[in-house]
């Protein structure tokens, strides 16, 4: 669309998004390289796992936040097209503007209540239950610090759109259904 330059928060946001999303990646790979060594330790050497289930369920969880900024920025995300393709493209524009408005206050409404949750956790010293009493804190900063990126990656599209810098959803006015 416009040949403009981002502003260096875009950039910024993007950037992050993208290193968010590498890490994210890595995330799932080391869980997978820690199932296959529960795996192992279990049923091979017939020893009890330990710290592995947990470590497993909070680097997902922490992976599916810290990488949702990533999806978004690269419209990974599950979508339905049918509306924005039925519309003209001004009502294309307000449609995204709605969609991304109503998005951006849920995920902001989620970062509100996540920050004490965190806080509460770190200043507290909650860990788990089990054996390995992990510090709860490392996995919940994941939900602050994903959503808050989220949100700031949610604003940068919304100001993309508004500048026709880009298109609604990704669709060129001549897409139609």
């Amino acid at each position: 669309m416009s040949s403009k330059a981002a502003p260096i928060w875009i950039t910024g946001v993007q950037a992050l998004s993208r290193a968010l999303g590498v890490v994210a990646a890595l995330m799932i790979l080391v869980s997978i390289g820690v199932v296959c060594q529960m795996v192992f330790v279990r049923a091979v050497l017939g020893e009890s796992s330990i710290w592995q289930t947990e470590f497993v369920m909070y680097s997902l969880v922490a992976a599916t936040f810290i990488g949702a900024p990533y999806i978004l920025l690269t419209r990974g995300h599950v979508a339905v097209d049918v509306l924005p393709l039925m519309v003209r493209p001004p009502a294309r524009r307000a449609l995204h503007l709605l969609g991304s408005l109503i998005a951006l206050a849920f995920c902001g409404l989620f970062l509100y209540a996540s920050i004490p949750w965190w806080w509460d956790a770190y200043q507290n010293g909650h860990t788990t239950s089990s054996i390995w009493r992990a510090r709860l804190w490392i996995p919940y900063l994941a939900v602050p610090v994903g959503l808050g990126l989220l949100c700031l990656q949610y604003l940068a599209e919304i100001w993309l759109v508004l500048t026709q810098r880009e298109h609604p959803f990704g669709l060129s006015p001549e897409d139609k259904l």
